[in-house]
């Protein structure tokens, strides 16, 4: 859950009281959808205003809750400071956006700058797009479906922190996708190296967006955002290795080292670094 929502200034996805809360909205109508964890190895899902099968799938997409995790426990043990990592964050799964649009989204709003300021922005973009859901007295935001956006003034998009430039992007990607350009059905199907080809047709997605869209969007664990300098710094301080070749750890790690990049999130968050006591 926290490899989901990051940030506490997340409004989306919301967790109270071990319980993980999140509103929809499609076609003007509203569901939500709540998951707790009554057992180590069980989940608990309710739902309103959707179907059941739907809030099942919903959940174990978002959550990762099936995702088997043999794979990556066999390569991350090769790497001393990755399996660091895996031991003090036993039982994270890799979590996805629900859908195409979500994940471009956030991947345009966070791209060259901290978690903590882009978080910020997509709050103040949130709350400017859509109203709020009242559940059991907790308000609860759906995140805004690209007509909200095309139907936003820029000086709107603008207030919220956001560059003229992703202002323009995300219209953009939101247009595509209104047109049906593109379909998180299509980027399914579609083997990786090709989904990402796909992607970087859209204005506004380079190499590091596709990589982040395909990976927590799609579950695409083969695949790693490189080029950038903040996954870079906090793998070198994690590691406790200033001078690290991280494409030598990737290469170790195979096609489970999109799991690095939850491991580096979450770790960075909580301070993992080398000395730090992990409960075994």
């Amino acid at each position: 859950m926290d490899a989901l929502r990051r940030l506490a200034s997340n409004a989306v996805d919301v967790a109270v009281d071990g319980a993980y809360l999140r509103a929809f909205a499609a076609d003007g109508a509203r569901a939500v959808l709540r998951v707790t964890q009554p057992e180590p190895a069980r989940l608990r899902v309710q739902a309103a205003g959707m179907t059941p099968a739907r809030a099942l799938a919903l959940a174990d997409r978002m959550l990762g809750s099936s995702v088997v995790m043999r794979s990556w426990e066999r390569r991350s043990a090769s790497v001393p400071w990755v399996a660091r990592l895996a031991r003090a964050l036993r039982g994270l799964r890799p979590p996805r956006y629900p859908t195409l649009w979500e994940a471009c989204a956030y991947a345009i709003v966070f791209q060259q700058i901290s978690i903590h300021a882009a978080s910020a922005i997509m709050l103040r973009l949130v709350h400017a797009l859509v109203r709020s859901v009242r559940v059991d007295g907790i308000a609860l935001l759906p995140f805004p479906a690209p007509a909200a956006l095309l139907s936003a003034r820029d000086e709107h998009l603008r207030a919220a922190g956001l560059s003229a430039n992703k202002v323009a992007h995300l219209r953009a990607v939101a247009h595509a996708l209104e047109r049906g350009d593109v379909t998180g059905e299509e980027i399914e199907r579609l083997p990786t190296p090709q989904a990402a080809e796909r992607l970087v047709q859209l204005r506004g997605i380079g190499a590091w967006s596709a990589a982040v869209v395909l990976l927590r969007g799609f579950g695409r664990l083969d695949t790693f955002p490189m080029r950038d300098s903040g996954v870079a710094r906090t793998a070198a301080l994690l590691s406790g290795d200033p001078s690290l070749d991280l494409e030598r750890v990737l290469d170790a790690l195979g096609a489970t080292r999109g799991m690095l990049y939850y491991h580096l999130l979450l770790g960075r968050l909580r301070n993992l670094t080398p000395g730090t006591a992990i409960e075994e």
